[in-house]
């Protein structure tokens, strides 16, 4: 991996950046408002009350949330032994653009994600799901379904902020970050959420069952072959990625919850282009490539067929890599708010965009923000230029507008334009 970094140290020295400020984790902490419901409308935090005298019905709507218990933790954690293993992402040879932009989005998930598209068997589904080991820990109010952060009101639930303004103390876990895995068959209901029959017949009451989006809430949402995913599930997405807010109307019930998330996509790009809508909504774009090399080809299939062998003594091997680089994400996240870049690099930066005739900001505000993630990786409170020439073709790339006529590789057009510009 060093030579993935360069220059990248495991640990940040405190004579380079701020010591007496707060180490609280600088990324921007994610939440969700829940939807318990009586008689009122919530949108977007917002309650509004319902109008009296059409009906005498009295339709009490409660949500799903249940307490989990200390046993239930530890239940879970004993049960993570027996769960399918995960290639170490350390051990992934090769690869090292899509590796980054997944390790940046990780040091700061505003980035807004990553598409990775390439051949088929070049390791995009292997490297993505490898990623689990290596995600921070986040902490969550006990039950809620939304990943409620229990320090921020701004963020949390309109269920969890009521109790915490009435004084009451909630149960508080400390958990990783989640990665939900979008199938492409899945329904509308099941990644919106949708009303839970059984409370229905059972206890007379509507209730609102969440679904995949709210899971994802404060985490990661993968979706695989993301260029074949239906247009009703594409919709779905666009709104989502676009207000933070996931809507579901279903039988008289109307509730929004924060549903906001890294959305991390892959694909083949021979199996069909994605919409330009949603493919804007991500924030890099990595391109990956069949290895040429020979030698690097036979040591790829050594590690695999080590993996396949004794999955638990290769991921043992790996350890010590893995810890190490652990902790240099959780120290680049604890001082990304310390990392600073100059004023004219942020014009040069919007330059290069401008020249390149790129649609909107989104592409000025990621490459800020990847440059700045990339420093404090390598442990610098200073983004360089080299940094930005690093990330300014996985942010921009994308955004091109496509010309039919054109050979040359997007990526390849952005270099020559920041050589032209930073020159």
């Amino acid at each position: 991996m060093a030579a993935l970094f360069g220059a990248t140290s495991s640990s940040i020295s405190a004579s380079r950046l701020p010591t007496s400020h707060s180490s609280k984790p600088s990324f921007s902490c994610l939440s969700s408002a829940t939807g318990q419901i009586y008689g009122r409308k919530f949108y977007e935090g917002i309650r509004i009350p319902l109008k009296k005298g059409r009906s005498q019905v009295h339709a009490a709507v409660t949500n799903i949330a249940t307490e989990i218990s200390s046993t239930e933790q530890v239940q879970k954690l004993a049960s993570k032994e027996s769960q399918r293993p995960v290639y170490p992402f350390s051990a992934i040879v090769g690869q090292d653009e899509m590796k980054l932009c997944l390790l940046l989005n990780v040091i700061d998930p505003k980035i807004g994600g990553v598409m990775i598209m390439g051949d088929r068997g070049t390791g995009k589904s292997t490297t993505v799901r490898s990623l689990v080991d290596l995600l921070p820990e986040i902490k969550v109010v006990a039950g809620d379904p939304f990943n409620s952060d229990p320090d921020d009101p701004e963020v949390m639930a309109m269920e969890v902020r009521e109790k915490i303004f009435e004084g009451e103390k909630l149960p508080v876990l400390t958990t990783k970050i989640t990665m939900v895995d979008l199938p492409l068959g899945a329904t509308e209901d099941r990644v919106c959420g949708t009303i839970d029959i059984e409370k229905a017949l059972t206890e007379g009451v509507k209730a609102f069952e969440p679904g995949l989006l709210a899971k994802a809430n404060r985490g990661i949402l993968y979706v695989d072959e993301v260029n074949l995913l239906d247009d009703h599930l594409v919709d779905v997405l666009l709104d989502s990625a676009a207000s933070g807010w996931n809507t579901v109307e279903r039988e008289g019930i109307s509730i929004s919850h924060p549903a906001r998330f890294i959305l991390i996509g892959s694909g083949n790009p021979e199996e069909g282009e994605l919409r330009p809508q949603l493919l804007d909504r991500f924030g890099m774009h990595a391109q990956v490539g069949t290895v040429k090399d020979a030698e690097l080809r036979v040591k790829i299939v050594e590690e695999r067929s080590r993996f396949d062998r004794n999955p638990k003594e290769f991921r043992e091997s790996y350890k010590a890599e893995q810890e190490k680089l652990q902790q240099q994400i959780a120290s680049a996240r604890s001082y990304l708010s310390f990392v600073q870049i100059d004023h004219d690099l942020r014009v040069k930066i919007s330059k290069v965009c401008a020249e390149l005739n790129v649609d909107g900001l989104r592409g000025d505000i990621v490459t800020n923000r990847a440059a700045r993630a990339l420093a404090a990786l390598k442990g610098r409170d200073k983004v360089a230029p080299e940094d930005i020439a690093t990330v300014i073709p996985n942010c921009l790339r994308h955004r091109l507008r496509k010309d039919p006529l054109e050979s040359i590789d997007s990526g390849l057009l952005v270099i020559e334009k920041f050589y032209e510009v930073f020159s």
